[in-house]
């Protein structure tokens, strides 16, 4: 269901969703649908991040800090229920003694097969959200690969699960006219590098995104997942690039929602992926963080940013969100419309 003015519950496709661990099997309840994806961090030690998906299944897990392969852990992520999920007994995902955050979003509790494009690909898609988990074996040649959205996505993060290889993001907002030259890894603290071997130069389509020969994103025979996401003027999802003004008084970056979940990431320059959203610690000014590729405890020695009723604003002059004259990439989801469809507006925190 969409509106003039957008989705009037986000919550129905992303949510934030804190848990105590309890050491043995652990229902986590109250998510509002059932996960297709599933990112878990312990707050309170450093671990590594664990990120499961329902096309691969809820025990093959994958780390955003690393470039591992995916194995399988039954004792992490357990299952995907109708109203959560199900953690086992590792520590990292369910610690006695640990507090943990999940971002979960929806994609269709369903898979198809795809073949808009030359290699065909394992889908789950919604269309509404404009968010796909796409998942393809590599040919080693330059090949379109469909994702079932329908538009052209913002933002694709993929990752080869047969073998060690880096994390690769492809984002429009990494060059102002010449996105998807560029690609930047989720695993490393670095800047925005040229992929022509990546994304061959080539925007994704309303139906495709292309790859060339590359153990990032298609090597022959290794399998891969993609996450896919568009902003399909449901004002849910949007994704761009800000110049930072090193200033305590950052810039403001205009969503047309409250978000929920924010991604940073410097483009120009080396810093870490910043993560940051409306549970922790619940009101502005927003201060508690994550990093995705690292495996650091929550950290709130800075205040980041505030979440507003139509976007967020940096409130720091630190260069990692602000780097004066920097380039920074984006990502954020919402948690309520500026405005519902019956006009009712939407206020800050």
């Amino acid at each position: 269901m969409s509106y003039t003015n957008g989705l009037d519950k986000p919550t129905d496709f992303f949510i934030t969703k804190l848990y105590n661990g309890t050491g043995s099997s652990n229902a986590i309840t109250n998510v509002g649908f059932q996960p297709d994806f599933t990112w878990i961090k312990r707050r309170n030690s450093a671990t590594a991040h664990h990120l499961h998906n329902s096309i691969s299944g809820a025990t093959k897990v994958l780390n955003s800090n690393t470039s591992n392969a995916e194995s399988t852990d039954a004792q992490k992520l357990s299952s995907f229920d109708s109203d959560g999920f199900t953690v086992g007994t590792n520590g990292d995902a369910n610690n006695s003694s640990g507090t943990f955050v999940s971002w979960n979003w929806l994609a269709s509790n369903s898979t198809t097969s795809n073949s808009d494009g030359d290699i065909t690909s394992t889908v789950s898609a919604n269309t509404t959200s404009g968010f796909s988990i796409v998942k393809y074996t590599g040919n080693g040649s330059a090949s379109n690969i469909g994702h079932g959205l329908g538009v052209a996505p913002k933002c694709i993060i993929i990752k080869n699960l047969s073998s060690t290889a880096d994390w690769l993001v492809g984002h429009e907002g990494l060059h102002p006219t010449l996105g998807w030259k560029y690609g930047i890894n989720l695993n490393s603290t670095g800047a925005r590098h040229e992929s022509g071997t990546y994304f061959a130069d080539t925007p994704p389509t309303t139906s495709v995104f292309k790859v060339e020969a590359n153990a990032e994103v298609n090597t022959s025979g290794d399998e891969y997942i993609a996450y896919c996401f568009a902003d399909t003027g449901n004002k849910f999802f949007k994704a761009g690039s800000y110049i930072g003004n090193g200033n305590n008084d950052g810039p403001m970056i205009f969503c047309e929602f409250k978000p929920a979940f924010v991604i940073i990431k410097p483009s120009s320059y080396s810093n870490s992926w910043l993560l940051l959203d409306n549970k922790r610690p619940g009101y502005n000014v927003t201060n508690q963080r994550f990093e995705a590729d690292g495996n650091g405890a929550e950290y709130s020695g800075l205040d980041y940013a505030d979440f507003l009723s139509n976007g967020f604003k940096i409130r720091t002059s630190n260069s990692h969100p602000n780097n004066s004259g920097g380039t920074l990439i984006y990502m954020a989801f919402a948690e309520n419309p500026f405005v519902t469809s019956t006009g009712i507006p939407t206020t800050a925190r």
